[in-house]
């Protein structure tokens, strides 16, 4: 109906300045942390423990933050009030984990495990909120698939604009504020601006089709569990997705430092993510066009086939030319454009399947496991980056001057041949354990109309 089409765009407004919020947050606070405020390394090994502590810890409680949305209920909806609160919350934790307030030692490690948690909390409501609206936006899987790649191209225009402005704008900044940290804090206020202002685009701007015929009943808390280890659909994709992220969150924080300590010229650094985002976006543009031809097992399989392409690529690729660095990054990020949208369409339908499996429509519940496997895959990425920052004596290390041959092994093996096999390890998890496909999809759908719980 064209009255909801404009839920394509209104709704993928939405994802530009959180994925810019999540960028800075996964990719570069543990950058913030070593090469600005330059910590000691006692203080870095402490805030290091607390990122992966939290984050663990974070999403493990996400679906109870999953279970408070589904169990919400306000003449605004029930999601639309959390994406609101969370928006707000996350915004000013942002900033505040971006800002130098001259503390040290045991002072600092008090006051960014606190800040940090709350931050966490807070994004985890608007993340929930947020991305359980998707299923409940159409149940035909070509619209969703519409939809879904209009919010990933705009995700990865709000991540990929934070990559490739994040060094000159920074720089800029801070001889703006006479600091680098000052140049940090301005650019990190600027996102979140971004940010909020998305947020109202689809807070204002979505309309939710009355999809649900049946009023959904409140989900008792002891149920909560259930419904998460009895969809086995659900389980098994989110698993196969918690190792392809591990695998792409771990190479691509490792970026930064690829460039600085073994390219050994950091300004090629936001060149280089110009090309991988060009990359990714064209991936999803031509994605509608690629699934009327071939079904989604399929493009999952070409995307693994050239996400491991380019990781051979790249890691035998010469660190004094952009040429095969290039060509190995535009494979691993076409690849992996599409996989993570095939993982979002996946998730949708574990919804439908739940709602068929148990006669219960538990969107926000289902969906607070994005947020789990991205916290999940962003601590384990950060520990790794940390712990190898710091085994491979980089923070000793001045801009230009060459790794030592061991440090460099380490560097090589935790930034390709790890990700590398996490990748391929989810992929044959999905061939061997998912049954949802279009067919099976369809089944589905109409099972739950004749049950008239479904329009």
């Amino acid at each position: 109906m064209k009255e909801y089409r404009r839920n394509r765009y209104t709704f993928g407004l939405g994802t530009i300045g959180r994925d810019m919020v999540f960028a800075l947050m996964n990719m570069y606070l543990i950058f913030y942390l070593t090469d600005v405020l330059n910590l000691e390394t006692s203080t870095l090994w402490w805030a290091t423990g607390i990122l992966v502590a939290l984050r663990i810890f974070d999403a493990v409680t996400d679906p109870v933050m999953g279970f408070l949305v589904d169990n919400t209920k306000t003449r605004f909806g029930k999601f639309k009030p959390w994406i609101a609160i969370g928006a707000v919350a996350s915004a000013a934790m942002t900033i505040a984990l971006f800002t130098d307030f001259g503390l040290s030692g045991a002072a600092f490690v008090v006051v960014f495990a606190v800040t940090f948690f709350l931050w966490g909390v807070a994004y985890s409501v608007n993340d929930i909120a947020f991305w359980s609206l998707l299923p409940n936006l159409s149940l035909d899987l070509k619209e969703r698939e519409k939809i879904g790649a209009i919010a990933r191209i705009c995700a990865l225009v709000g991540l990929f604009a934070v990559v490739a402005l994040i060094v000159p704008v920074t720089d800029m900044l801070a001889d703006v504020t006479g600091s680098v940290s000052g140049g940090f804090t301005t650019f990190v206020v600027i996102v979140v601006g971004i940010m909020l202002a998305g947020q109202l685009i689809t807070l204002f701007g979505v309309k939710e089709p009355p999809i649900v015929q049946a009023e959904s009943k409140r989900t008792p808390f002891r149920e909560m569990t259930k419904i998460i280890f009895k969809n086995d659909q659900l389980l098994w994709i989110v698993i196969a997705m918690g190792l392809f992220m591990v695998g792409y969150t771990t190479t691509v924080t490792f970026g930064i430092y690829f460039f600085e300590y073994v390219y050994g010229d950091i300004d090629m650094y936001p060149i280089f993510a110009v090309i991988l985002g060009i990359s990714q976006i064209t991936s999803l543009v031509l994605f509608p066009l690629v699934s009327k031809r071939l079904k989604r097992g399929r493009i999952y399989l070409v995307a693994t086939v050239l996400v491991v392409a380019g990781y051979m690529v790249f890691f035998f690729a010469p660190v004094d030319t952009m040429l095969f660095i290039g060509i190995g990054g535009v494979l691993i990020f076409i690849g992996q454009a599409g996989i993570q949208l095939i993982m979002l369409l996946f998730l949708a339908d574990t919804v439908d399947y739940g709602h068929l499996k148990m006669g219960k429509r538990n969107d926000s519940i289902t969906f607070s496991l994005q947020p789990f496997i991205y916290k999940l895959a962003g601590a384990l990425a950060n520990g790794i980056v940390g712990a190898v920052v710091i085994l491979s004596g980089m923070q000793y290390i001045r801009p230009g001057d060459p790794m030592t041959p061991g440090g460099l092994l380490l560097f090589r093996i935790a930034m390709f041949i790890l990700p590398l096999f996490c990748i391929l390890v989810g992929y044959l998890i999905y061939r061997a354990k998912y049954r949802i496909d279009e067919a099976a999809h369809g089944e589905i759908i109409e099972k739950l109309r004749e049950r008239g719980e479904i329009s």
